[in-house]
Formats: structure tokens, sequence, C-alpha cells
């Protein structure tokens, strides 16, 4: 997958245990992992049958720079032309940068930083790995968005720092107060802004992650049965039926049976 300076492009689990965490996505999805050796500290690629989905490794014990260990959670990717200059320009726009930008072996460079929201996201400036492979099949991401408190900041920095074109929804939602946006026109876009105040409490928002299923409720029961968590739903949407479960370490995603969408009024 080719993608622009601020298109989504890769995901990654940090996992409290990869055993486990391999054995539940591989039942709820067949995805398999590659590990990439010691040399990458056991980062392992999942694949959806022959598709990039993203990577996984195991963060047991590992703290983050600022203090305290770090949480099981998706982290999102965001393409960068150049990677220096898109972290400086976040940093002119009041992100922070918790750790330096790292070479990956031949498959390109990352960086991390906090927006001014208090949002993690990593950026991505590839070389041999352009991403993954967006497919629409179910187990593979289908979509993602970043819900906030701080709507007209993110909308500017994101703007600013990545070259969103933040495009307003068109639907009706049931909630005429509700802000969201797309990065581009609803046909090419690859993520999305919401307005999370009223929605959800703050220590609840930042990026998440949609991945796809046949059946939404068929999945979220098989989520429980692996020994993982649904914490939200499912609902209908004009989107698809989705729901927000966990797996058995607490990361949190989005499972979303787009087949299933149910046109609002």
């Amino acid at each position: 997958m080719s993608s622009t300076t601020g298109t989504t492009t890769w995901i990654d689990l940090g996992s409290k245990g990869l055993d486990e965490t391999k054995r539940f996505y591989s039942g709820l999805f067949g995805w398999t992992f590659e590990s990439q050796g010691e040399e990458f500290g056991g980062y392992s690629i999942i694949r959806n049958g022959d598709d990039l989905v993203g990577g996984a490794m195991d963060i047991t014990g590992m703290t983050c720079p600022q203090g305290g260990e770090i949480p099981a959670r998706w982290d999102v990717y965001l393409t960068a032309d150049d990677l220096d200059a898109r972290l400086a320009s976040a940093q002119q726009h009041g992100a922070t940068l918790p750790m330096e930008p790292q070479q990956i072996g031949d498959a390109g460079r990352m960086g991390m930083l906090i927006d001014p929201t208090g949002a993690p996201i990593n950026v991505w400036e590839p070389n041999e790995l352009p991403g993954y492979d967006f497919t629409g099949k179910p187990g593979s991401p289908v979509w993602f968005e970043l819900m906030t408190h701080q709507y007209d900041r993110a909308v500017e920095f994101y703007t600013a720092v990545f070259d969103a074109q933040m495009v307003p929804i068109s639907e009706q939602m049931d909630d005429d107060s509700f802000r969201y946006s797309t990065n581009g026109t609803q046909d090419v876009a690859t993520w999305g802004l919401g307005d999370a105040t009223g929605v959800m409490p703050e220590e609840a928002a930042g990026w998440r992650i949609y991945l796809g299923v046949e059946s939404c409720d068929a999945a979220a029961q098989k989520v429980v049965d692996l020994g993982g968590k649904l914490l939200d739903g499912p609902v209908d949407s004009p989107f698809g039926r989705i729901a927000t479960v966990a797996d058995p370490h607490g990361a949190t995603f989005q499972i979303s049976a787009m087949s299933e969408a149910v046109p609002e009024g």
C-alpha cells in the first residue's frame, strides 16, 4: 500500500503476553505471526492470509520515557514524506516527542509524538515497508479515528503538520451537536476525527482502530469465548455494525461488519 503524508499506514500491538495474544487474534481473525528475531526485539509481523496487517511485540515490564509502565494497546501510524521535518513541525505546533526517531532496518524510519490533545500517534517514513495492505476483508484494518475532547485543536494540528483535509461528515447524526470529520472525502479517507465531548470520558479518548469482521455479533461473542471482553455494543450505524472490545490483556479495538451497515432514518 502506497500512502501519502497523513494517511494511516500501519498498526502495531504492545502485548503483555505475546503467546496468549497470538492465540487470541489467530482464533478471532485467523492471523499468523512472523517473528523478526531478536535483532528487532522479538517483533512479529501480522498477516491476514497473505496480506500485511501490522505488527506485535511483547512489552511486559517496559516503561515509557516519562516513567510508568506501558499499557497493552494498539498504536496507529501516519505516513510521513520527511520524518524529521514532520516531527519538527509537530513540536512547533504543540506536540511533544517522547523518544528520538529510530531506523527500523531497511523497512523505514519511525517516530513517536504526543499531539497537543494528549493523544499518542506514531509516524512512519517508509523505505522497503510501505505499510499494511488495505483490502477491506474481514481481519484487516478498515477504519481509524481520533476521538478527542479538543476537537478544534486537533483539526488545527493535523491540518498543519500532516496536511489533513478535514471534511465534515454529511450523514445526519442522532445528536446534531456531535462533530465528525474525515481526512478527505469519504471515498478516499482513511481516518476520521470525532468530538468526544459528552460521548466518552477524556481518559478513554485517543486513536482507535477498526478491524473488519463478517458478523459483528458472532465476532463479539468469539472475543468473549477467547478470553477478551465486550465493552460496548454491538450497535448499528451507516458504516457497519460495530462493537468495542478488548483482548485478554486489555488492548481495546473496534470490530466492524461493513456488510451489516444500516442507513439512518
